[in-house]
């Protein structure tokens, strides 16, 4: 297969660790603070399908941030979104969980992990190691990730929570031994972590003041981390201008109502772009400000959110529902996790209350009994839904903790995971509305026709 990705992009780095709640979101947030405070113009980038970093790395870098998936991404997609970076003067990528984590599966092009992204893109590798509890032990660690795959290029790695200068010492002494080099080593700190809920991370939009904490970030890592041994460090190439738009998702109809307040937020930078790289309108509207979607667009769509947290005031919303339902009497409503809930008969709080949804659908759903539901989904359609049609395979990602208490409506597709075993959660259609519970990521391309003779319909 021919490489697409092509010298003459802007160089990068990924920032990586051996597992999740090392500090490396603080790293990442610090960094790209930092080296736009630099004047470089830099481009930001999350490996896997997490989609709540890319709006903290936009508030740090002034810059979107987009997804790069090997798991639910081809080759072709990759270099189109990696091709955001044109003009940029350096990349940036965050890594997921640990640095060699993935599926068991092989995917699009890959098993979905940090490492994978890496060495497609030619990035090194920072590594950010906790080293709370040990000191020389922490090389060995280092040296295990160093070597573990010789084919992902390897920067070095920033110490984390160090206790004191002697500590730092004695880790710098065993890294030395190990021929690892220290990029930085940051002493430990409790006021730097994010906030945080059931999923993780706060959204952006909800931190209390997201600007000043970047600016502590930015600090922080100026203070502690040699930022020109990290702007040296940074190798590879990205993408090609003249694929990024042609390449990337095509919108499922011209003037598409975007539902888009603190309730629902969770839509991946990649289709946006690439929907409005087509020519599409996206008109946003709040369902939480008692807002209707616009009397003249053709879809409607709600992504995922925090319907959760905000069940009375969208009970509520009597003019958002409304003009919900007289939108879905003649065109195509979607709804994705948060969003398809709220399409629902019902949805019960944590505390057991129970709110009355848009009803366009049977769906009632409960954090009352909470269930985990996590991992990526391939979802071949029964049905037709918005841009794509009967019999297209779609990749996405589902991350939730509700339960199904009733969803009568007509299955909206056969449902699996990463390694092909079903999955109960097939979504729904009903009429001119759908709903699904994992978030769109991609079509398969071998699907491409039906799709876009579905979007043409």
């Amino acid at each position: 297969m021919s490489d697409p990705f092509p010298q003459g992009y802007p160089p990068g780095l990924m920032i990586s660790a051996p597992a999740s709640g090392t500090g490396k979101t603080t790293v990442m947030l610090g960094l790209l603070r930092a080296l736009a405070e630099d004047g470089l113009k830099v481009q930001p980038y999350k490996s896997g399908p997490d989609y709540i970093d890319p709006a903290f790395h936009f508030a740090a870098a002034k810059r979107p941030s987009f997804n790069l998936d090997t798991w639910a991404m081809d080759a072709t997609l990759l270099a189109a979104i990696a091709g955001q970076a044109s003009g940029a003067e350096i990349c940036i990528g965050e890594g997921s969980m640990g640095l060699f984590d993935g599926v068991a599966t092989r995917g699009q092009s890959g098993f979905g992990s940090s490492a994978e992204t890496a060495k497609r893109m030619g990035w090194p590798v920072v590594l950010v190691i906790d080293v709370g509890g040990q000191a020389q032990s922490a090389a060995a660690t280092a040296l295990g990730f160093k070597s573990y795959d010789p084919e992902v290029p390897f920067a070095g790695v920033i110490l984390n929570r160090v206790a004191s200068p002697r500590h730092e010492r004695l880790t710098r002494l065993g890294m030395e031994r190990a021929g690892v080099k220290v990029l930085g080593a940051l002493p430990r700190r409790g006021d730097l972590a994010l906030p945080e809920r059931h999923l993780g991370l706060i959204q952006a939009v909800e931190h209390p003041d997201l600007e000043a904490a970047n600016q502590g970030y930015g600090t922080f890592l100026r203070d502690h981390v040699d930022l020109e041994a990290i702007k040296a460090a940074a190798m590879g190439t990205v993408g090609t201008a003249g694929t990024a738009p042609q390449a990337l998702p095509k919108p499922p109809a011209q003037r598409i109502a975007l539902a888009r307040d603190a309730a629902f937020s969770f839509t991946y930078p990649h289709l946006l772009t690439g929907w409005r790289a087509a020519g599409a309108e996206i008109l946003p509207f709040s369902p939480l400000a008692d807002e209707a979607p616009a009397s003249d667009a053709d879809l409607v769509w709600l992504p995922g959110g925090y319907p959760e947290l905000h069940g009375a005031t969208l009970a509520s919303a009597e003019t958002f529902r409304r003009g919900l339902r007289k939108h879905a009497e003649t065109r195509p409503v979607h709804g994705e996790c948060g969003g398809y809930m709220a399409l629902g008969e019902a949805l019960i709080d944590k505390e057991g209350t129970r709110h009355q949804m848009a009803g366009l659908l049977g769906l009632v759903t409960s954090y009352e009994k909470r269930k985990f539901h996590l991992g990526y989904r391939r979802a071949v359609l029964q049905a037709q839904m918005p841009g794509f049609g009967a019999g297209a395979a779609l990749r996405g990602h589902e991350f939730h903790y509700s339960t199904i208490l009733d969803e009568p409506d007509a299955p909206l597709a056969q449902v699996m995971d990463a390694d092909g075993n079903p999955v109960p959660e097939t979504g729904s259609i009903k009429g001119h509305v759908t709903g699904t519970f994992f978030h769109l990521i991609t079509g398969e391309k071998a699907e491409s026709k039906a799709s876009e003779e579905a979007s043409a319909a």
